[in-house]
């Protein structure tokens, strides 16, 4: 981000390709429609660009990114706030046209096993239909560690509350999201960290 903002325009190319698709899983978790993520994801890159010159190391990079991005986020949704958010279940169209997918199959799978890789296709939708029951700031503080891998301690600094509160809301998703998947018929424990279903 430096480099950027000397001036280096390629630099701003490889912030692009490391961060564009965690970023990009964060907004779409959030704002669960497919169209509007890629939305808030261009006016997420167009704010780094247009905020390059005042941009200072007080926090690391990707603090600054997703405060950014968890903004217009909310910005979004409060705009949104008067439609009826669409299901997770629901067909939706994707920023190429793409009808008839759920969001949990617009998510990459990142290289699993076989084995992993059919428990998460039988896993992921339930997981989401979950995920999605979650109130807001359990739902924003499981996807920002879990799927983004953000340390507790940015999470505080993106959210905006003390690490003790991202700690217990963490606690709080973790025991919603055992109950919500036991309530559809998923066995086993969801892991501390999470992984046993985020994969």
């Amino acid at each position: 981000m430096l480099a950027f903002r000397a001036g280096d325009a390629r630099a701003f190319e490889t912030l692009v390709r490391r961060h564009r698709d965690p970023v990009f899983n964060f907004i779409l978790r959030f704002t669960g429609h497919a169209a509007r993520a890629e939305d808030v994801l261009q006016e997420t890159w167009l704010k780094v660009v247009r905020s390059a010159p005042e941009y200072e190391t007080r926090a690391k990079f990707t603090t600054w990114l997703y405060t950014i991005a968890r903004n217009l986020c909310v910005d979004s949704a409060r705009k949104e706030s008067y439609r009826q958010t669409a299901s997770l279940e629901a067909p939706m169209t994707g920023a190429e046209g793409e009808e008839g997918r759920s969001l949990g199959e617009a998510l990459p799978d990142e290289g699993a096993s076989p084995e992993r890789g059919a428990y998460n296709a039988r896993i992921r939708p339930l997981l989401e239909r979950a995920l999605a029951g979650l109130p807001e700031e359990q739902r924003e503080v499981f996807v920002l560690r879990e799927y983004s891998g953000i340390p507790f301690k940015e999470i505080a600094e993106v959210t905006g509350v003390p690490e003790n509160t991202v700690k217990s809301r963490m606690r709080y998703a973790l025991e919603g999201l055992r109950r919500r998947l036991a309530e559809l018929g998923v066995d086993g424990d969801l892991a501390e960290d999470g992984k046993t279903v985020a994969g």
